[in-house]
């Protein structure tokens, strides 16, 4: 995959993707930015997070599941020194719908342990948790 990123002025980047999409990135006013754009930290997890999405979209709808509502709530710790890496994100699976946990617990590990491309290029230790119509799941992910 090839992609290209291209400085706008002061802190403010386009990258340039090969679907053709755009994306802006900035940084924050206080360290020269203009906050014109997502910093490259919270893309990174929204990456985590969009990967892991589609891939348990993905794998639901083969089980014949189809959730009514999904959101993907994301936390991560990062290292207090430079170069401040991620050192651990924690992923919350909020689901609704009629979905049996075990399908779910199933999409959720085969997500993490092995499709999503995002998280297995991390260092960055990976948990998980989740509910289904608001009730917190039992299993440990």
């Amino acid at each position: 995959m090839d992609m290209s990123v291209k400085w706008n002025e002061k802190m403010s980047f386009t990258g340039f993707a090969p679907s053709g999409h755009e994306i802006m990135m900035d940084a924050a006013e206080s360290v020269g930015g203009e906050n014109r754009g997502a910093r490259p930290t919270e893309l990174l997890l929204s990456a985590v997070a969009g990967c892991t999405g589609i891939d348990i979209i993905s794998i639901l709808t083969k089980m014949r599941l189809q959730p009514t509502s999904f959101e993907i709530n994301m936390s991560g710790d990062r290292a207090d020194e430079h170069p401040k890496k991620f050192t651990k994100i924690n992923i919350h699976y909020a689901l609704e719908g009629e979905l049996p946990e075990d399908k779910v617990v199933r999409a959720i590990e085969l997500s993490m342990d092995k499709y999503c491309s995002v998280s297995h290029s991390l260092s960055a230790e990976i948990t998980a948790s989740y509910s289904i119509n608001g009730v917190p799941g039992e299993k440990s992910i």
